[in-house]
């Protein structure tokens, strides 16, 4: 989304490592990100689903159990694989544990990473029940790891890009992609071998996953075959369209931290048949960088 009050610049969010999962009432990690890991902003600049510019982030811990992050700009061809050896951008910035949000400055760039509130709402345990949805906002007390990056939008190459994230994992056999995505939810669709041929893959080829996206639209929504597939067509590639001049709104132009992605989500799934899911934007949420709240619990002192 554009920034608050100084259109000439953007802000690009990525949330990864929620501190509670689904399936059990303990903590995830007490570390926000994973050391070593590369967390990669894609971004599109001439509509081709393939990365032109590529912003990765690769966090190291130290002995006193602080974690850093180091922040990488590459361009080109070279963009579109693991982006590893780029352009440093900033160096060693402190990853914030506790409520205090450590942003650092590098020339006409900001940075946070850290402990957030989760701004992401929403009825889980409505979703399993079929979809009757309740209000319950299973996200209103949870944490997740904040990856924030102020720029200009010259920076990010040209006026209407597409962008989408990764995480890659450094193994004994090399970088493996362990997750992606651009819009929220997607991953919805998708089962077994195809999630994991999904979350492993890139937008460039996600004309794959049409037939699989469309049978579960007939399935749940009770599209015809042919409208199904015409909006499954408008799901993938699974990029996220921004471009800093036009207003910002979910699905149609980037995301806001208040944007309703859930409700979008649901009444496009089930072709009207659900609308919401009685769950608003959280009341914490910053009129500053890094906009995100504050986190509901400070992890050093557990």
């Amino acid at each position: 989304f554009t920034k608050p009050g100084e259109p000439a610049k953007s802000i690009i969010v990525l949330n990864v490592h929620p501190s509670f999962a689904l399936a059990s009432p303990e903590p995830t990690t007490s570390e926000p990100v994973k050391p070593g890991a590369l967390y990669e902003f894609k971004i599109d600049t001439n509509r081709d689903a393939v990365t032109d510019i590529c912003y990765s982030v690769q966090f190291a811990s130290s002995e006193n159990g602080k974690q850093t992050a180091t922040v990488r700009r590459t361009q080109g061809a070279r963009a579109v694989g693991v982006c590893d050896d780029g352009e440093v951008m900033v160096e060693n910035a402190p990853v914030s544990v506790d409520r205090e949000a450590l942003v650092t400055n590098a020339g006409d760039y900001r940075f946070f990473f850290g402990w957030r509130s989760d701004s992401f709402f929403f009825d889980v345990n409505g979703n399993f029940n079929h979809m009757q949805f309740t209000g319950d906002d299973f996200f209103k007390d949870k944490n997740v790891c904040s990856i924030v990056i102020e720029l200009l939008n010259s920076a990010l190459g040209t006026r209407a890009v597409g962008i989408w994230a990764r995480t890659v994992d450094k193994t004994a056999d090399g970088w493996v992609q362990a997750d992606r995505g651009g819009r929220p939810l997607q991953a919805v669709f998708l089962v077994g071998e195809q999630r994991e041929a999904y979350l492993s893959g890139e937008p460039a080829n996600d004309d794959r996953f049409i037939g699989v996206f469309a049978h579960e639209l007939e399935h749940t929504g009770g599209y015809s075959p042919e409208d199904a597939a015409s909006v499954a067509r408008k799901l993938l590639p699974d990029i996220l369209s921004y471009d800093f001049r036009r207003p910002i709104s979910f699905p149609h132009n980037g995301r806001t931290l208040t944007d309703d992605v859930a409700d979008v989500f649901f009444s496009m799934l089930t072709n009207g048949k659900v609308t919401g899911d009685k769950v608003g934007p959280h009341g914490d949420l910053l009129d500053e960088f890094p906009y995100l709240g504050l986190p509901h619990k400070v992890w050093s002192v557990l």
